[in-house]
């Protein structure tokens, strides 16, 4: 029997090494060729590992969430059937694998660019389907009734109780016995009057959850940005009347043209209003103390997936209308989500919208998206009665949002990120102004 040693290949783009995010296999394990072996992560892109031939698995190379080097072994599969297809293997002896190059997340189906192996990702949330490390827990909480009080409860009473699931030695008695009454004050108040709220879920076990794969490029990403980044905030209110009223408008025009959110309307306002502060639209190099002030408007859109948040950028948002901007965030979300966007479709934004949509809140305070100098977050629009701007006491109902915008305050000044939210206020309260040429 020979055994073969499979070694991280070289995924290209300078990489040195490789996160391990789940294994699909454990020592022992049968397993085919182009079985699933690991998913590995790097900076750019989340990897499928695929055994190149059949056999047992003898060893693998770490736990989820530890580095192996490109080039050091992944794993150590000991091969069954005819070896001596297999170049370089002899039987008895040990094979070596070290392609030069494997698919990568970006690259299309079954493109592959030399050797074996390597396959993306169709799945970033399935990352926690091999072996990880077992959860730390508590004992479990002992059961309701083992440590029961003696209670005095008339046959009406107890068959209530029972009915609306109520332990009786939680209900505290006006008395020497339980009588309705008490049912109906453990009922109204509960735990508030020290009796246990009623239906109160009962402790659960503790886990113990490793920030691995891209759970801690996030993690990693934030942190340094907030290590890094002397954060500002700026909050505005717009009032969003006219836009939602176009909107409804455009989209009930719109055919097979994508559905129209905020989201475009405030790209494009920012797009034309990037011009005049061209400070917002930058990124700063904190070693060599440079700042790049961008000509054109590549827009980060921060996107919620099951495996994390993941911001596929919008290429020159700039030269795009409603429709077109639309359509991108549409495909970009579609492909983040599923773990289909490119590494070209993840990386070099140069300013980033964050929302939660109908979630949004009040008020946020966003993170930047480091070395970008800003960030935009529109939150949850709501219904207001307010003046009317004439100065008479007239009163009329609005649509009001509130704008948040989080900048560095090594590079953009309060007075800057102020006018620059008065702008596309402007803008906002008058849509019509975005459609001028």
């Amino acid at each position: 029997m020979a055994r073969f040693t499979f070694r991280l290949p070289d995924i290209g783009e300078g990489i040195a090494t490789a996160e391990i995010v789940a294994w699909h296999v454990k020592p022992g394990d049968m397993v085919a060729e182009d079985q699933r072996l690991a998913d590995m992560m790097t900076d750019k892109a989340t990897i499928e590992m695929e055994s190149p031939v059949a056999g047992t698995v003898v060893e693998l190379a770490g736990q989820p969430g530890e580095q192996v080097a490109i080039g050091a072994m992944l794993a150590v599969i000991e091969m069954t059937g005819d070896t001596a297809e297999t170049p370089g293997v002899e039987a008895g002896g040990d094979a070596q694998f070290l392609p030069e190059m494997g698919r990568r997340a970006d690259a299309p189906e079954g493109a592959v660019s030399g050797g074996a192996g390597v396959k993306p990702s169709d799945d970033p949330a399935s990352h926690g389907t091999g072996p990880s490390t077992p959860a730390l827990s508590s004992s479990p909480p002992a059961r309701a009734g083992e440590a029961m009080r003696k209670v005095l409860a008339s046959p009406a009473v107890r068959a209530r109780a029972h009915d609306l699931g109520i332990d009786l030695s939680h209900v505290k008695a006006d008395g020497d016995h339980i009588r309705h009454a008490d049912l109906d004050a453990y009922l109204r108040y509960g735990s508030a009057q020290g009796y246990g709220a009623a239906g109160t879920s009962r402790a659960r076990p503790d886990a113990i959850v490793r920030v691995i794969g891209l759970r801690r490029r996030i993690a990693d990403a934030m942190a340094e940005s907030k290590r890094h980044i002397p954060h500002f905030s700026y909050v505005e209110e717009i009032d969003m009347t006219a836009i939602e009223a176009m909107r409804a408008q455009l989209n009930g025009q719109r055919g097979e043209r994508a559905k129209l959110t905020l989201l475009p309307f405030l790209i494009a306002a920012i797009c034309r209003t990037v011009p005049d502060f061209p400070m917002m639209n930058a990124r700063y190099d904190d070693e060599g103390g440079i700042v790049t002030r961008h000509g054109a408007v590549h827009m980060g859109v921060a996107t919620q997936t099951p495996a994390g948040l993941i911001v596929p950028v919008i290429r020159d948002a700039q030269d795009r209308n409603i429709w077109q901007i639309a359509q991108e965030i549409a495909r970009l979300t579609e492909a983040a989500r599923t773990g289909k966007a490119t590494s070209a479709e993840l990386s070099g934004s140069t300013l980033t919208i964050s929302s939660l949509g109908a979630l949004g809140g009040i008020a946020s305070t966003p993170v930047i998206n480091r070395p970008e100098v800003a960030i935009i977050a529109p939150n949850r629009i709501v219904e207001r009665p307010i003046f009317a701007k004439d100065g008479s006491d007239r009163v009329r109902r609005a649509r009001l949002m509130n704008l948040s915008i989080s900048c560095d305050h090594r590079v953009v000044d309060g007075w800057d990120a102020a006018n620059f939210a008065q702008a596309l206020k402007m803008l906002l309260e008058a849509p019509a102004l975005l459609f001028l040429p």
